[in-house]
């Protein structure tokens, strides 16, 4: 009986506000008191049954919650015959739980959307090499799917045979296309666009990518903040205590409808919905935007972080090196080029896939009599001539001659960052090319943006050599610099800097600096949404998209700004309340719950704002 009433909670709201009307109507257009006071008394019992249940079912675990206040506060106005104040109370009570349930779900719509974007089917290959459609639950590791244009992906796996262009904005919240072809790899729940594959799936079910996100973003919704659980404990001796005093006022003046009207009055609601609002919105906000918050209190600490540290290589850089700078010297530049190439083909070092990147495509020849010089680089022959590729060791090695203007252009190239690729053919020295690891773009701008949102220190710490570090720290702007460090250097850094009351957050690829960013106050990494990023940090920023950075950041700080907003608005209307009952004549239980309902509302529309935030350029 108690599950089917409160199940019909909001049509008794309906029927309650139904009789109300009626009543009025029948005194002020039929002048018939009957009708006014039976339609009334209904209201208020068909009114405060769904709230005394609720009121009963908190007693038996012992809380003494609002449903508590509300009850005795509608009985006790009954039985003075006070009936327009018990109607209208239990009318304003359930409308504003109706209200405040219908706008809870709008700011948990982002994990509604990802959950919508779900597959539910698979084009999976059978035995006989036939494709037919199945539940995706039935699709195991190992097995070959088809997606076709305007299909969604179903699994985690690895392009097998055709390409096309996939929206990865349920992973990544970029609506960009992204371009697939043979060994990429793809996410459940993106959607290809255009073009035909087939997958081999990897991962499946809630150990794919978009099953973790949805999980995580649930997990994180429902987790409770420092604020949260200082404001239940609040509530546990608060309610109580409304309901003594309420007594007390009872005790002494002997008038029951102000001691009602306190107990209606005192309710905490706006405090108790305010701040959980505010959480759920701001994790809402970042899960449609490429950022996984994991958790309230992730917030809480981010908003105050001071110090942010960066690991260089695949965060403030691409991580793929380039060829920044080059040189040519003599004639025949293609036809060296081709030497070049031909003898990088041979190497798989990240330097020598760079090279040939840059060189693209050229006239290629066999190469013979290959010799790996360690720690210098390749020597080989190409028909008559005898090519030497690597650094400058090596060609002091081979017996290379630079020139004057050689040697400045050396110095050059590595006061720049770059590390050093030379090609000398016969002898001679024929080209000069300088690798780095390019910036990301737009990493400049974002550092500054952290700086606009109240960032004091931007530091990097990197294993690579202090010049190239340095580079990179004169480019973008940062506080500090560190190179030559392991691991355990990074953690004993953030350790150093922790202990001068500094609060950090640290920002990594999620595998080798797994240490720190478990270490610092605020783990973020860049992920791709990788299991090992997903795992380590309490921030994720998908697609490993820097430029989310300053959105999280900026977003946390508004929603612990938010959070303050409502604890304010909350404990303000109930002062004032309680103020305009004691020290003015126009206050009534009736006005009173109409305001406190009102301030519910209030500060579930100040949380859903967050829903739109975008960080302000």
């Amino acid at each position: 009986m108690q599950r089917y009433i409160l199940s019909k909670k909001n049509s008794i709201t309906l029927i309650s506000a139904i009789l109300i009307a009626l009543a009025f109507f029948g005194r002020f257009s039929l002048d018939n008191m009957a009708i006014f006071n039976w339609s009334l008394i209904i209201a208020s019992i068909l009114g405060v049954a769904p709230i005394a249940i609720l009121a009963y079912q908190a007693l038996k675990v012992k809380v003494v919650s609002i449903d508590v206040l509300v009850t005795i506060a509608v009985i006790g106005a009954v039985l003075i015959q006070n009936y327009e104040e018990s109607a209208i109370v239990t009318f304003l009570f359930l409308f504003g739980s109706y209200l405040e349930q219908r706008t809870l779900n709008k700011t948990r719509s982002a994990i509604k959307e990802l959950t919508e974007l779900a597959p539910e089917s698979a084009l999976k290959q059978m035995e006989n090499g036939e494709f037919e459609e199945v539940d995706v639950d039935d699709v195991g590791e190992g097995d070959i799917l088809l997606v076709k244009t305007g299909a969604k992906v179903p699994v985690d796996g690895t392009v097998l045979t055709g390409e096309g262009h996939i929206n990865e904005a349920s992973i990544t919240g970029e609506s960009v296309p992204v371009s697939k072809k043979v060994d990429s790899e793809v996410f459940a729940g993106t959607i290809l666009e255009n073009g035909t594959i087939q997958i081999q799936s990897d991962r499946v079910g809630e150990d794919t990518t978009f099953g973790r996100i949805i999980e995580l973003v649930e997990e994180a919704q429902d987790s409770k903040s420092e604020a949260e659980r200082f404001i239940d404990r609040f509530s546990k001796y608060y309610t109580p205590a409304v309901l003594v005093l309420g007594f007390i006022v009872w005790l002494f003046s002997k008038d029951i409808e102000l001691a009602i009207t306190i107990l209606v009055l005192g309710c905490p609601g706006a405090l108790v919905i305010g701040v959980p609002v505010s959480n759920v919105a701001g994790i809402g906000n970042g899960a449609r935007n490429g950022v996984l918050l994991k958790g309230s209190e992730v917030i809480n600490d981010f908003s105050r972080v001071d110090t942010i540290v960066f690991d260089k290589t695949g965060t403030l850089t691409v991580g793929n090196p380039e060829v920044a700078e080059k040189e040519f010297y003599g004639n025949n530049t293609e036809e060296v080029l081709g030497y070049l190439a031909s003898v990088e083909r041979e190497s798989d070092h990240p330097l020598a896939k760079a090279v040939l990147q840059d060189i693209g495509e050229t006239t290629l020849s066999t190469v013979e009599e290959t010799e790996v010089v360690k720690g210098g680089g390749i020597v080989a022959k190409i028909g008559v001539h005898r090519i030497a590729v690597g650094n400058v060791a090596l060609m002091e090695k081979d017996n290379v001659k630079l020139s004057e203007k050689a040697k400045k252009d050396v110095e050059r190239f590595e006061k720049n960052g770059n590390s050093l690729v030379l090609t000398a053919v016969d002898g001679e020295l024929k080209v000069l090319m300088g690798i780095r690891d390019q910036i990301r773009p737009g990493v400049k701008k974002n550092l500054q943006n952290l700086k606009k949102l109240g960032v004091k220190n931007l530091v990097v710490l990197s294993g690579d050599n202090q010049g190239t570090v340095d580079l990179v720290a004169r480019e973008l702007g940062l506080t500090e610099a560190h190179g030559h460090m392991l691991p355990e250097g990074k953690s004993a850094y953030i350790e150093k800097m922790q202990a001068k009351g500094q609060i950090i957050a640290f920002v990594g690829d999620g595998v080798n600096d797994s240490p720190s960013l478990a270490l610092a106050d605020i783990g973020i990494a860049m992920g791709s949404g990788t299991d090992v990023a997903i795992e380590t940090s309490d921030v994720v920023l998908m697609n490993s998209d820097f430029s989310r950075l300053p959105h999280a950041l900026g977003l946390t700080k508004s929603t612990s700004r938010n959070m303050k907003q409502n604890i304010t608005i909350a404990v303000g209307v109930v002062v004032v309340l309680l103020a305009s009952l004691l020290f003015s004549e126009w206050m009534n239980m009736s006005i009173g719950m109409l305001v406190h309902e009102a301030s519910i509302l209030v500060v579930i529309l100040n949380g859903m704002r967050l829903l739109r935030y975008r960080l302000r350029e």
